[in-house]
């Protein structure tokens, strides 16, 4: 379900109504003035984020033919104008549409770099345009999570492996988008991104294109990409600076929430961790000397009574090796509204935190799974057109991301 706040990103670029079934519904407006509207839009992000600029800086520059911005200010706009790329270009009714091979070009190219691009436009973001508008005393957080990119139809596409649908509980062909982002609890911004295959060489359909240059950043990219999403998700940890987005706290769920992960993270970068904990036999948590399953753990704290959202909250150290500096946490047992007998349970690396706070910071999560739905379902992730190529799933993956920016710099800026 969208929040009020998401529909409007999605009217801003369509104008569009949201109906109370749901349904997006066009209004009345000539589709030359909404073209122009959306030109004149996009013109003034490009020229106001210094796009030009920026894709310089990440290796992205003219070789031949049409500049890198123009194309990409090209391919930007498609989705926002409802066109698609191969009608677009076949038609030869846009007497200002690039070559075929132009576009394919810019988006197949190994050298590129990206995510230097999508960081160095996020951080412009943040820091010039929405932390003027955030109060000092607001908390400001990173958020990392995965979602499926899917490519149930494709056969040939370099690095396709199966891998493993968190909502259906299947595996399917495609890829894992291991993102993180930036939030202030009202306006999401994506960071960086991954596109993960699989570690295993049996569930991979295709390997690394062996032409690739391996000195280029498309060939880093592959490698990082048959990694763990929990050592991958260090790799787009290790490229951001939270002191300069003024973030200390990393949110995840708990497909990432180990405790070497944990330790690694608080004790290599300037941040504290909030995540949700899942029930695992081998992993232990240590209180008053003992060590406890988080199941057991439940058993022999105390309750709160009556009918509190909060049941319990206790202070462990993390079941690491006993050579290791021991971690403080606070585990917060709370109870789960869709099923009133069940609980949940949030730790946090910093006990200070009251525990009503710890569970209002996890609750900005769900910022980045309304971004997945609004880019999956409204900006043509993974759809707009098929490539077989990795670096062309990147730098399409990179370009959906940048349109989101616009539209939620645009939001923030019409409601603030």
């Amino acid at each position: 379900m969208y929040t009020k706040r998401h529909l409007s990103l999605v009217k801003c670029s369509y104008h569009t109504t949201h109906t109370k079934e749901g349904c997006l519904m066009a209004t009345i407006l000539p589709e030359n003035q909404i073209n122009q509207e959306l030109n004149s839009s996009v013109h003034q992000f490009f020229r106001e984020q210094k796009l030009g600029t920026l894709l310089n800086q990440s290796n992205i520059r003219k070789e031949a033919g049409i500049s890198p911005v123009l194309l990409v200010q090209f391919i930007f706009s498609l989705v926002l104008q409802k066109k698609n790329l191969y009608r677009t270009l076949e038609s030869g009714r846009e007497p200002e549409a690039p070559a075929k091979d132009a576009v394919y070009r810019l988006l197949n190219n190994a050298t590129y770099n990206w995510r230097k691009f999508l960081l160095l436009l996020s951080q412009n973001v943040i820091t010039q345009n929405l932390l003027p508008l955030v109060s000092e005393n607001r908390e400001r957080v990173l958020i990392l999570d995965d979602s499926l990119y899917s490519r149930a139809r494709s056969k040939s596409v370099e690095m396709l492996a199966l891998v493993h649908d968190h909502t259906t509980g299947k595996f399917v062909r495609g890829f894992r988008m291991l993102t993180l982002g930036w939030s202030d609890g009202n306006t999401f911004v994506p960071l960086a991104f991954s596109l993960l295959s699989s570690e295993k060489q049996s569930n991979r359909f295709q390997e690394i294109n062996p032409t690739i240059d391996k000195r280029t950043v498309g060939y880093k990219r592959r490698k990082e990409a048959v990694k763990k999403s929990t050592e991958a998700l260090f790799d787009l940890l290790d490229d951001i600076n939270p002191l300069q987005l003024c973030a200390r706290t990393l949110l995840f769920d708990s497909w990432f929430a180990f405790p070497k992960v944990i330790k690694r993270v608080v004790s290599e970068y300037p941040l504290e961790v909030v995540c949700m904990l899942k029930r695992m036999h081998r992993v232990y948590y240590t209180y008053e000397g003992q060590k406890y399953t988080l199941t057991q753990l439940y058993q022999v704290v105390r309750k709160k009574r009556g009918r509190a959202k909060i049941l319990a909250s206790v202070v462990v150290s993390l079941g690491l090796d006993d050579n290791e500096k021991e971690i403080q946490a606070r585990i917060v047992f709370v109870r789960d509204r869709n099923r009133s007998k069940n609980w949940l349970a949030i730790l946090s690396t910093d006990v200070n935190l009251p525990e009503e706070e710890i569970v209002r910071l996890y609750g900005k999560r769900w910022d980045i799974e309304c971004f997945f739905k609004v880019a999956k379902s409204h900006l043509a992730l993974g759809k707009e057109f098929q490539c077989r190529s990795y670096d062309a799933m990147v730098a399409h993956t990179t370009i959906v991301f940048t349109r989101y920016i616009m539209l939620a710099l645009r939001t923030r800026e019409e409601q603030d």
